[in-house]
């Protein structure tokens, strides 16, 4: 938009039909003073500021200006009868004005000055974009190796936690077998294979990840039953969690289209962080039913929960909850994976928790194959 500032109402006129005929937004003031007014109310592209006016004069009102943020990249065509003045003209490039016209205005040679300055501003303008979004670029690239360097953190500590543990529980079954103790030495094995049953699952999701990177992560696409897949599943996952009780809500009672391991991968991971982040609490919820043409899964805890802005992200690639991160060690990649295997099935992934009354994951995917649909 373009201010006008004159006290001749005559030039007020004339200027602002030749600018508006060639389709620039105009407003105009009378004063110096209500010219600042609305400076401080609107932004302008471009002031044409009579030099001689009563009260503020032109030079008066562009130093004022000068000093307002809303105005910082605002040009100014000072117009003054006063050509020949050449105290006028340097006073008025040193108080802020970037070109000078006098009186009588050829209108010809207005319109040529505004539409360069109109130039300029929309090619500052789009550099200032172009500076805007290189600064935001340079931001997310040092937050993703922010982010890279925090997981290769994590990973290794999560690798060599259970390598740790792996080598201690050798040593002490290597005792108990000098000792001829194979009640014990069984013991000690066990939780050997409960490490090496973690430390597998962890290079897993380190391999998924790859794969989901690379374009490369593979599914077994057929109809299966996954009512007996949830049964075989729930039995297992009971078995070495007897501390908690899960209970099972529903049957799907048809077969699905899918990969198998894949939507059982899913469910591991929401029993296991529900598990997981309810250390207090007695019993989870497990759901499967028939909505429609989809199934619906769910599993639901009674734990820590969390904060409706965590909800939003809780998906993401490498995201972890920074208050639980200590209590709760993980890649933050696991839902991720789960996120791109349910996507992958046309189907649709989330959670709904309340912090302090737990957390409910869930997915629906269409129990028939997409090309099967369009058929």
């Amino acid at each position: 938009m373009i201010l006008i500032v004159d006290d001749a109402p005559e030039n007020i006129i004339s200027l602002k039909k030749v600018l508006e005929k060639n389709d620039f937004e105009v407003d105009t003031a009378s004063s110096g003073e209500e010219a600042l007014r609305k400076i401080l109310k609107k932004s302008y592209v471009l002031i044409i500021l009579d030099v001689q006016m009563p009260g503020m004069d032109g030079f008066e009102v562009a130093e004022a200006i000068s000093g307002y943020s809303r105005a910082k990249e605002t040009a100014i065509i000072f117009l003054s009868a006063a050509s020949a003045n050449v105290h006028l003209i340097t006073k008025g490039y040193s108080s802020g004005g970037l070109d000078y016209i006098s009186k009588p205005v050829d209108m010809n040679i207005l319109l040529l000055k505004v539409k360069t300055f109109y130039r300029i501003y929309e090619q500052s303008r789009a550099l200032n974009e172009m500076q805007t979004t290189l600064r935001e670029e340079i931001e997310f690239r040092k937050e993703a190796e922010r982010k890279k360097d925090e997981f290769i953190s994590i990973a290794s500590h999560e690798l060599k936690t259970p390598l740790t543990t792996i080598n201690g529980y050798i040593q002490l079954l290597e005792r108990s077998l000098d000792k001829n103790d194979l009640s014990t030495a069984k013991i000690r094995l066990q939780k050997v294979q409960n490490q090496v049953e973690k430390l597998s699952l962890l290079v897993a999701d380190l391999l998924d990840i790859s794969k989901i990177e690379s374009g490369k992560l593979k599914f077994n696409m057929k109809y299966f039953s996954v009512d007996p897949l949830l049964d075989q599943l729930l039995e297992e996952m009971q078995q070495a969690n007897p501390q908690v009780k899960i209970i099972r809500k529903g049957n799907v009672g048809t077969e699905i289209y899918g990969d198998e391991m894949r939507i059982e991968q899913v469910l591991i991971n929401f029993i296991t962080n529900a598990i997981k982040y309810s250390p207090d609490s007695e019993e989870l919820h497990v759901t499967s039913t028939k909505c429609g043409n989809d199934v619906y899964f769910s599993v639901r805890d009674f734990g820590i929960g969390m904060a409706e802005e965590h909800q939003k992200s809780i998906f993401d690639k490498f995201y972890r909850i920074e208050e639980t991160s200590e209590r709760f060690q993980g890649l933050g990649i696991g839902l991720y994976i789960c996120k791109e295997i349910i996507e992958r099935h046309h189907g649709k992934i989330g959670v709904k928790s309340t912090l302090g009354e737990g957390s409910e994951f869930y997915f629906y995917i269409p129990t028939s194959s997409p090309e099967k649909d369009q058929n």
